[in-house]
């Protein structure tokens, strides 16, 4: 025993017998993954933590033991611009939707103004730059279902003056002016008032938003709207055939008008095999039981902890398991169709069910990590990470400006 360790001994020996010890070199991709997610502007276009907000016992500022989004795991993940959703589900409209997106919209502002070392409220592309520089996350929402205008322009301008940047034309079900891709069309397409409701936010220089919104409504958007749209939390249907997300054409035609696709990490819209597995209606019937008897009507919690009862769902083998890797396959499949220049990311945190791998803004280097190992350059990653959300908003600026000017566009 004692010759053998001698042996060793000999062979991590160099010159005065000083003894070498064989530490691992660190791995330089991953080095120079996080020196790039660092050193990048990260945005992303949708989080679902607002909800949590209202339930009363929740503090961006403190770490916390759920969900996917706080101050702290955002800035161990450098997260550094996140767009906060104001969102109720679409049967409710009226006077009490806006009484709700109003509530959400002081919220979000409230916790801002909680946390002025930490966040900064952003309303332009140099806003967030502006945050950036200071050290701070850039706090932005964005309006998730047209139902909440309650047909009101008037409306959607107040949204915009409270600093509201983008509104998704319908979530789940149709409003009055727009079809959503789950239900069943009724407007084919956008109506005259919607198409009106897309030319005011071209004005008030608003992002239009198509996640959600049927094929026929996205397409109505796209011919109307004079600055570029996004799909600000939609995934690849080539991949995943899910209604909610783009199919190639429409990701072409997005990006032949300079908009962006933000791919959404939900499992349901990310792997085909969850989504199926997903219909069960036992299993659905079984999870919605066991949220309610966990959240009540708490319906930040009830985003949480769907979440989590999905993942022990997994965990037990009754659903299929979904890596963070899918979000790569999808970021590659839109890239491949349209190039770098129309990607972003739009993760629906603290609203959906995240693969394994991404459970919360701590994950996201890996990302840029798993996008340099495919021989993604520098300068694509960070298109990716937030710089063509920043030149989306910057065309939307400009635009808007140009027709507030009385100069069409």
């Amino acid at each position: 025993m004692l010759r053998n360790i001698a042996a060793v001994a000999a062979l991590l020996c160099v010159g005065g017998g000083v003894l070498v010890t064989a530490t691992p070199k660190a791995d330089e991709m991953s080095v120079r993954a996080r020196k790039l997610h660092f050193a990048s502007i990260v945005v992303d276009t949708h989080d679902d933590t607002t909800q949590r907000f209202l339930d009363g016992d929740f503090d961006l500022g403190a770490r916390s033991s759920s969900g996917s989004i706080d101050i702290p795991r955002m800035k161990e993940g450098g997260l550094g611009a996140v767009f906060f959703s104001i969102w109720i589900p679409s049967k409710i409209t009226g006077p009490e939707a806006v009484k709700h997106a109003l509530d959400q919209i002081d919220a979000v502002r409230e916790q801002v103004r909680k946390h002025p070392k930490d966040m900064v409220l952003a309303s332009t592309a140099a806003d967030v730059r502006e945050a950036r520089k200071q050290g701070k996350i850039a706090a932005l929402m964005g309006v998730e279902g047209g139902h909440m205008i309650a047909s009101d322009l008037g409306v959607l301008r107040l949204y915009a003056a409270l600093g509201v940047r983008y509104m998704t034309l319908t979530h789940s079900g149709n409003d009055e002016w727009a079809d959503s891709s789950t239900d069943t069309a009724v407007h084919n397409g956008l109506t005259a008032f919607g198409k009106d409701v897309v030319r005011e936010m071209n004005r008030l220089g608003m992002m239009v938003d198509i996640s959600h919104v049927s094929d026929k409504t996205f397409y109505d958007a796209l011919a109307v709207s004079k600055a570029p749209l996004i799909a600000s939390h939609s995934s690849c249907r080539a991949i995943c055939d899910a209604r909610r997300n783009m199919t190639d054409q429409m990701i072409k035609d997005l990006a032949a008008k300079g908009g962006v696709i933000q791919i959404n990490y939900h499992v349901g819209f990310l792997s085909e095999e969850f989504m199926n597995a997903d219909k069960d209606p036992e299993i659905t019937k079984a999870i919605a039981a066991e949220v309610e008897k966990r959240c009540g009507d708490k319906e930040g919690c009830q985003l949480i902890e769907g979440d989590r009862i999905t993942r022990e769902y997994v965990q037990q083998g009754k659903l299929p398991r979904v890596e963070y890797t899918k979000i790569i396959e999808h970021i590659d499949h839109a890239v491949k169709l349209v190039g770098a220049e129309h990607v972003g990311l739009g993760s629906d945190f603290d609203g959906a069910n995240m693969p394994f791998g991404m459970e919360d803004a701590t994950k996201l280097p890996l990302i840029t990590e798993a996008l340099l190992r495919r021989g993604y350059s520098d300068e694509d990653v960070r298109k990716i990470l937030g710089e063509n959300t920043l030149r989306v908003m910057t065309e939307v600026e400009r635009v808007s400006s140009k027709l507030n000017s009385g100069k069409e566009e």
